[in-house]
């Protein structure tokens, strides 16, 4: 008899326990689970996109994504970071894949090895990628970042080329006209415009839309 009273008491502490200290516990791990960052920006985007940006607090944030604020901070500066976080990995993907063009590889060749690079790298994003346009199209101070986010690509761009022994004038005009093709390209690829095949700009990847605008360019550069 007294055993089972001892269980049972037993079983009532840890149950107490955890309703009154568990969340804060639960909470703590929630921290240290894998992809916080991943967490953190979809419930950023997501709010965005339903209160709107200037309406939303870096604490419901954190409240959407199940982690606190102190963590938050520990991976962004402020709200608006959290939309540009993949930035660094942008510029990654485009510097590497110039990097890794074969040596004999035109600079024309190695751009358009980059822009697919970039174009494989949003497969299956579109949907999160519209959301993410349409809540910087309507601040400006995000519009203002993102400028800020192309012209970083567009450096290290002008980098990769110059690396592989472009000269530098052209590397820095190869560069401008690479990024122009991605945001051209990434504007009709996340909004409604249809592209000459006569399909949806959703029916097409991105990378297409972005081989497209290489060789219009080049037209461009060689017929009246």
């Amino acid at each position: 008899m007294s055993v089972t009273v001892i269980v049972k008491a037993s079983t009532l502490m840890a149950v107490t326990d955890i309703a009154t200290r568990g969340p804060h516990r639960i909470g703590l791990m929630a921290r240290w689970e894998p992809h916080t960052k991943e967490r953190l920006a979809r419930a950023a985007l997501e709010l965005y996109s339903e209160h709107g940006y200037e309406r939303t607090t870096v604490a419901q944030i954190a409240a959407r994504a199940g982690l606190t604020e102190r963590t938050y901070f520990r991976h962004f500066p402020d709200k608006r970071e959290v939309l540009f976080d993949g930035g660094h990995s942008l510029e990654t993907t485009l510097t590497e894949a110039v990097a890794a063009a074969p040596e004999d590889a035109s600079p024309r060749a190695a751009l358009a090895a980059g822009l697919d690079a970039l174009g494989a790298g949003f497969r299956g994003l579109r949907a999160r990628a519209r959301t993410r346009q349409a809540v910087i199209s309507a601040q400006q101070e995000l519009q203002e970042r993102e400028l800020i986010k192309l012209a970083s690509l567009t450096r290290a761009l002008a980098e990769a080329l110059r690396q592989r022994g472009v000269e530098e004038t052209r590397a820095n005009l190869l560069a401008e006209a690479g990024c122009g093709i991605f945001r051209t390209a990434f504007v009709r690829w996340v909004g409604d415009e249809r592209p000459e095949t006569g399909a949806s700009a959703e029916e097409i990847p991105l990378a297409a839309l972005l081989r497209e605008g290489l060789d219009t360019l080049g037209d461009a550069l060689t017929h009246d």
